[in-house]
């Protein structure tokens, strides 16, 4: 069982650095500031015009807030090299102090708890360049096979304040939001929510969005090209959904034909967590220069037309190759990244564990249980071990890349103890409909989670998710007796382990002191659905 250490995950681009030193900046991107937490974010009036041959962008963004307690001070993040060039109130210029990638704005108005109030942040720049989109995010500038401008953002981590002003922590979610994006004319701006209309100005064109849900910061987006369009419509849980596909044309045929797999998502998700989130703002796929992307009600497209991860399979069992990889795992991130969110990216598993569990529910509804079982299993090739799945809060880290696949095999084995699957299904949707559009710590997901199975998962969360240590259950076999202990254990780490006795099913309740029993038989076999070491001594 060796292979459950082997490495892997380097294509998610995470850092396996233990030690790491964090600074004046990391605090003030990553944690609830003073000038972030007396107002309360209600909306934005995003306006931006690209100019794709200057890799320029410049525009505005109206914030309107609610006054949550008295202060002076506002604080609105917008990263180097871009400019802020005035901020006003009630058409008052207001004096801007800047700290790096962090602006105080000093409010004049006297800000009284319970009022609204606005802000229009004017601001210009050449934005950051992706170097490995989406990992590496910013604006990537790039052009299709005919030359034509080809461009989207992708700003997961780094934040979206590296193209556009706004309160940029994860913890306060616009309420609802205008996206205005002004091209060159023969071009197309999709972004996220339902398209409201679009006007020539010369030659520009605006294209503007409504976004009618909350949104998080890194989901928000732009997607420049010579778009073509087709649409269609699902039937789901909750109605009439519009589904819209964006593509470069030459590819049109070709997208007909894979996404017919958003249908087989939205049935599968639909049947696992719920209603999809935002029938209001419709679902797109749209292709982009990149991977993908999971950006609300926009999720973007670049996995080439193909099944699998770029063609491949993470898994090395053959199921990856049943999915389109970025169909599939990015639109999960609707329900796990977008429904729910994270208030502190430290908590990122929420979103990538459960979303990376949501591959084998897809295989389970589409190709069944033990479709769903090889799949997640053969996962475990990627998972490294290198540092815990869970990051320094309030600062701005990540834990390690292990959130994807360790934290699937946590949910797998999860799963296993719960034994009853509608009970475990009725639970994956009561997570989607009693945090509804909120943002969550870790902590609240894993109360909810030992609430609902009946069972203290205290011990069980720490051990997979605070260490880098995968259970070992020792064991001793003397006739028909078994003895067995778990090492390489938190405190109070007492995981029961289903385990076949010739072929009959049988629990053993480990924990750190050995234990002895008798079973019917010395032919044992250890359940392979949980993510644990069996050492036979």
């Amino acid at each position: 069982m060796n292979r459950f250490l082997c490495a892997g995950l380097l294509l998610f681009g995470v850092s396996t650095i233990f030690g790491q030193s964090f600074t004046r900046q990391d605090t003030l991107r990553g944690s609830i500031t003073p000038e972030r937490e007396w107002w309360d974010l209600t909306y934005y009036d995003l306006n931006v015009k690209v100019n794709p041959q200057e890799k320029f962008i410049s525009g505005y963004n109206v914030v309107h807030y609610k006054v949550l307690q008295q202060a002076k001070t506002l604080q609105i993040d917008l990263q180097e090299p871009m400019k802020i060039e005035s901020v006003t109130q009630d058409g008052k210029k207001l004096k801007v102090t800047s700290e790096g990638n962090a602006h105080f704005i000093h409010l004049n108005k006297k800000q009284v708890p319970g009022e609204s109030n606005e802000i229009k942040i004017t601001y210009s720049g050449n934005p950051r360049e992706a170097v490995r989109a989406p990992w590496d995010g910013g604006f990537s500038w790039k052009e299709d096979t005919k030359g034509n401008p080809f461009v989207a953002t992708s700003c997961q981590g780094l934040g979206a304040s590296v193209w556009w002003p706004n309160k940029d922590h994860m913890y306060d979610e616009v309420d609802s939001m205008r996206i205005s994006v002004t091209v060159p004319k023969d071009l197309m701006d999709v972004s996220n929510g339902k398209l409201e209309g679009a006007e020539e100005n010369g030659e520009f064109k605006t294209y503007h969005w409504f976004v009618n849900n909350p949104i998080n910061n890194y989901g928000v987006n732009v997607n420049i090209a010579n778009y073509a369009h087709f649409n269609e419509t699902y039937d789901g849980e909750k109605g009439s959904l519009d589904l819209d596909f964006y593509v470069l044309p030459e590819n049109l045929e070709k997208a007909k034909k894979q996404f017919t797999q958003t249908d087989m998502m939205l049935r599968a998700f639909e049947h696992w967590f719920g209603p999809y989130p935002f029938y209001e703002d419709g679902f797109k796929l749209v292709e982009v220069p990149y991977l993908g992307m999971e950006h609300q009600s926009s999720v973007t497209y670049g996995n080439q037309y193909q099944n699998g991860y770029l063609g491949r399979d993470l898994s090395g069992t053959g199921w990856g190759l049943k999915f389109d990889f970025i169909i599939i795992h990015e639109s999960g991130h609707e329900w796990f990244a977008n429904n729910i969110t994270y208030k502190d990216i430290a908590d990122m598993w929420v979103h990538e564990g459960f979303t990376a569990y949501s591959e084998n529910l897809y295989l389970d509804y589409h190709f069944g249980t033990k479709a769903a079982e090889e799949y997640v299993i053969g996962t475990r090739s990627n998972i490294r071990n290198d540092r815990p799945i869970i990051g320094q809060y309030d600062v701005n880290h990540s834990g390690s890349g292990d959130m994807y696949y360790k934290g699937a095999n946590m949910l797998h084995t999860l799963r296993q103890l719960v034994e009853d699957d509608e009970l475990w299904r009725q639970i994956l949707r009561g997570l989607n409909k009693d945090f509804y559009h909120q943002t969550v710590t870790s902590e609240q997901i894993e109360n909810y989670l030992s609430e609902k199975t009946g069972k203290d998962l205290s011990a069980f969360f720490n051990q997979y998710l605070r260490t880098t240590m995968i259970p070992k259950l020792e064991y001793k076999l003397d006739g028909q007796e078994i003895t067995y202990r778990y090492t390489n254990i938190v405190e109070d780490f007492d995981m029961p382990i289903r385990v076949f006795v010739n072929e009959n099913e049988q629990w053993i309740f480990p924990n750190a002191e050995w234990k002895t029993e008798k079973l019917e038989d010395n032919d044992v076999t250890f359940d392979k659905n949980f993510y644990i070491l069996a050492e036979k001594l």
